[in-house]
């Protein structure tokens, strides 16, 4: 394998043991866009089933659960009418993932904060960082550290102005102490960095991650596994190792939709190497 993982994340994989129950297993959700926007959050879901996460669950706006229904089967569906909605179907889940294709508005926003209050840890990507342009301190006041932002670097400038010019590496570090939270720089070299100053660039990455949709199977993967209680940081690093290398074994023509299906190949590869 390209680029062999790191032993200190292998050997805090969340291997299920003989007694174990999917509800063992944690508890994932997702929270999708309206109606036309549900693939996101649908990439994301199954990223997290596919990591080993016992229960996934997608929590949709009323109009959209007609459209996500038809569209799985191992995956669970929970309508919500309101942020106070959202935390209510939310409060038993062990991690939940919110921004791909939610959208950029208030409603988004909102939604962050219910979250907040779960006790869930959160992975926030996409538009559930874009829609705090202007705001960042808003969303940082409701994370903490086991939560998770995954900017690529556009999204990345809008929370942090400014904080780029001083390199990736650096960046990443400073973003995830104003933040308190993990922070996932999403690129080439993908950048990993706790608030409290742990750090780790990913060695693996391949270009056939560059089409629409494979960040949100990345935020899934990362929900997946923090919901079976794996560190975030080292769920994070994880993640985003398997995730590109997922792609470099698939090549060519990879789209994001082959994600989640290249998973099982991957980590049963780990487990034979002893986690």
């Amino acid at each position: 394998m390209t680029g062999s993982p790191p032993h200190d994340w292998r050997e805090s994989l969340p291997w299920p043991g003989v007694e174990t129950h999917k509800h063992a297993r944690g508890r994932l959700g997702v929270v999708s866009g309206k109606a036309t926007q549900t693939g996101a959050a649908r990439l994301a879901a199954r990223g997290g089933l596919r990591i080993g996460a016992g229960l996934v669950r997608i929590l949709c706006p009323p109009e959209a659960a007609a459209v996500i229904a038809p569209a799985i089967e191992a995956i669970m569906l929970t309508p919500f009418g309101s942020p106070e909605a959202l935390a209510e179907a939310a409060a038993e889940m062990d991690a939940v993932v919110i921004g791909p294709a939610a959208g950029v508005n208030e409603d988004t926003r909102a939604n962050v904060r219910a979250l907040a209050v779960t006790g869930a840890a959160l992975v926030v990507d996409a538009d559930g960082l874009t829609a705090f342009e202007g705001w960042p301190e808003d969303l940082f006041e409701a994370l903490d550290r086991d939560d998770v932002l995954t900017p690529h670097e556009g999204e990345f400038k809008r929370l942090f102005p400014g904080l780029l010019e001083g390199g990736r590496e650096a960046s990443a570090v400073a973003a995830a102490a104003r933040a308190g939270a993990v922070v996932v720089l999403k690129g080439p070299q993908t950048v990993i960095a706790a608030p409290d100053g742990r750090v780790a660039i990913n060695g693996n990455g391949t270009p056939w991650l560059a089409t629409a949709g494979t960040g949100d199977v990345l935020a899934g993967m990362i929900g997946g596994l923090i919901a079976q209680r794996m560190d975030s940081f080292d769920a994070a690093r994880a993640a985003v190792w398997m995730h590109a290398e997922a792609a470099r074994t698939f090549g060519p023509g990879l789209i994001a939709e082959d994600l989640p299906d290249r998973l099982p190949a991957v980590l049963a590869g780990l487990f034979a190497a002893g986690g």
